[in-house]
């Protein structure tokens, strides 16, 4: 009975969600998201694909390493080699596991795999049975599986239950069924699959057609006990479900599902600023949940109605999620201990070494900026990271020169990883043109195209922190770069290098669950 009543919930922010095209985390980035989602109670973070290349087997294991309370697994095929490299990063780790799909729909198993339905449950079967002697914790997916005859589902599912699956997931792969279908799907699945009962079902809902939270929620009610999703809903397409969003509903709605999950929704806004910073994808204003005018009034008769009681337009509190009114908290005299309690007050665990370079950069802006506010100081710490340790090329200064006809030269000046000088001149339409070709010379980018360029502010006032994302192609796979400073020129031209980084050392993703 409890079992039925607790809901799991199954991250896939670092492995689906970093197949959103121009996203490439790196492995202090993963770290730092997953930390975040064992604060927020995420049961099981799946952290990537290990086969899909050695930085991702070795982001991986440094993810398995840095939590301790959820469940860590890799994506792997059906296939000996994929589940090889997932043993290799993590298969000496406790609290660690893995996930295996194949495709079942018959579109996929006759356009794209080749296969009968007789190979695909060999496949399925051997995998898993291989698997089962190296991870007790093994999710089985049949990949497009509302697109798949309900009966081969069950075949599927009753030999990979025989060989040694503990979860099955069965994933609305390109957002095509609707609720109802969905409920009807797990319904057949659990009345007609030998041994479905010793198991966890799992959905895992895309949103082609603006459904993923509605089948999830359909799923739920129809008896599965585990939801995968994104954090802000990113992934594949029109991406995934929001998990922000699952929780917050199952939480509101407590009186009518009768749900518990291990979510702490106070840890909502910190992971969803966090995961759209290192990822570079903007939450919408009108993003459920955790959008800048969730909590927003302008009509006059709402307005009337939350001066009088908040309830009446507000069904969640902005700080039952973890929203926090923004203040004036700290000036260029504040010492390392102030700014260490205001991170502590704001939810932020700091270490020594985390504080001494971030304090660095917090007097730099406290002699530049007047007025220090708290999305200052957490981007201070979200944006501080040791990539540039690792970095191949860092962006040392620059110098702008006004031609006539509002053109511009730029000067720029790169560092090498080996400490040499890289210069650089270009001449462009404005400041950030001309610096981005005086780039684009030094480092000899001649097949390298900017194809986005966003700018944002992060706190108030004239003199705010900008917050520059850029994408960059090469040979038809996108970069992102982010970067912060006061100065947006050299924001900018942070990020366009921190992208060119990204470029120079490419991450290749190969699952499409």
């Amino acid at each position: 009975m409890m079992e039925n009543k607790r809901v799991y919930f199954f991250d896939t922010t670092l492995r689906d969600g970093e197949q959103t095209p121009g996203v490439n985390l790196n492995q202090e980035e993963k770290v730092e998201i997953a930390l975040r989602l064992e604060k927020l109670g995420i049961d099981i973070i799946e952290a990537g694909f290990a086969a899909a290349s050695p930085g991702d087997a070795q982001a991986i294991r440094a993810v398995a390493q840095a939590v301790s309370k959820p469940m860590v697994v890799s994506l792997a095929r059906t296939n000996k080699e994929d589940i090889d490299a997932v043993i290799n990063a993590i298969g000496d780790i406790d609290n660690t596991g893995i996930h295996i799909f194949i495709a079942t729909s018959p579109i996929h198993r006759e356009r794209k795999l080749g296969l009968t339905k007789e190979q695909v449950v060999a496949k399925a079967v051997e995998s898993v049975s291989y698997a089962a002697k190296h991870f007790k914790h093994i999710e089985f997916s049949c990949e497009d599986s509302t697109r798949t005859e309900l009966d081969f589902l069950c075949e599927v599912a009753e030999k990979v239950i025989e060989a040694g699956a503990t979860v099955l997931n069965f994933p609305d792969t390109v957002g095509y069924t609707t609720p109802e279908e969905y409920i009807k799907q797990f319904q057949y699945i659990k009345e007609n699959t030998a041994g479905i009962e010793n198991v966890r079902l799992s959905c895992h809902c895309h949103d082609d057609l603006g459904l993923a939270l509605s089948n999830s929620i359909a799923a739920i009610k129809a008896g599965v006990t585990q939801v995968e999703g994104c954090i802000n809903g990113i992934g594949e397409r029109a991406g995934n479900v929001a998990l922000e969003e699952v929780a917050a509903l199952l939480e509101t709605r407590k009186d009518y599902y009768h749900k518990e999950t291990g979510i702490d929704l106070k840890e909502v806004a910190r992971t969803s600023k966090l995961v759209s910073r290192l990822t570079g994808i903007a939450i919408p204003p009108n993003k459920a949940v955790i959008g800048g005018n969730a909590f927003a009034h302008s009509s006059g008769i709402h307005q009337d109605g939350v001066i009088k009681d908040k309830s009446t337009y507000e069904i969640m509190k902005p700080e039952s999620i973890g929203f926090h009114e923004t203040k004036l908290v700290l000036g260029k005299l504040s010492g390392r201990n102030a700014l260490k309690k205001r991170y502590e007050e704001l939810g932020y665990f700091v270490n020594d070494e985390q504080l001494r370079e971030v304090f660095k950069k917090y007097k730099d802006l406290a002699d530049r900026k007047k007025e220090i506010f708290d999305e200052d100081i957490i981007a201070l710490l979200e944006t501080q990271t040791t990539k540039e340790k690792h970095s191949l090329y860092s962006f040392k200064d620059f110098s702008l020169q006004i031609l006539t006809d509002n053109q511009y030269r730029a000067f720029v000046n790169i560092v090498h990883s080996d400490g040499s000088l890289i210069e650089g001149i270009g001449e462009g339409n404005g400041p950030i043109d001309a610096l981005y070709k005086g780039i684009d010379g030094a480092l000899q980018l001649e097949d390298t195209e900017l194809v986005d360029y966003k700018i944002n502010s992060i706190s108030q006032g004239k003199d705010s922190i900008g917050e520059v994302f850029v994408k960059v192609r090469k040979k038809g796979s996108l970069f992102q770069g982010r970067a912060i400073n006061v100065d947006i020129i050299v924001a900018s031209a942070n990020a366009y290098i921190d992208a060119i980084n990204r470029l120079k050392t490419p991450h290749e993703n190969l699952s499409k669950i």
